[in-house]
């Protein structure tokens, strides 16, 4: 099976509010593989290696508006998978 590489970008009120802990464990539900950290803007980067669905599936979660805090949008950006990932973190 393809994999894919999602990158999104989360704005809102995402950092401080366990917005990574949460991304990091439905990513993992979902076999994901990448990280999720914080960007000086405040947005949260998320990275997620995976299938399309389950690429797809996360991007959905992030916007559904159950995670923690408030997320006001998610652009994200699709690309090749590149590889390497190990697991899910919080950077």
């Amino acid at each position: 099976m393809t994999e894919i590489r999602l990158t999104a970008w989360a704005r809102g009120r995402v950092q401080g509010v366990g917005f990574r802990w949460w991304t990091r464990a439905r990513a993992l539900e979902l076999g994901l593989a990448g990280w999720a950290r914080n960007t000086p803007d405040g947005r949260v980067e998320v990275v997620a290696e995976g299938t399309k669905e389950s690429c797809a599936m996360l991007l959905d979660l992030l916007r559904s508006g159950d995670a923690p805090g408030r997320v006001d949008g998610v652009v994200e950006r699709w690309s090749e998978a590149k590889g390497g990932l190990s697991g899910f973190v919080e950077r």
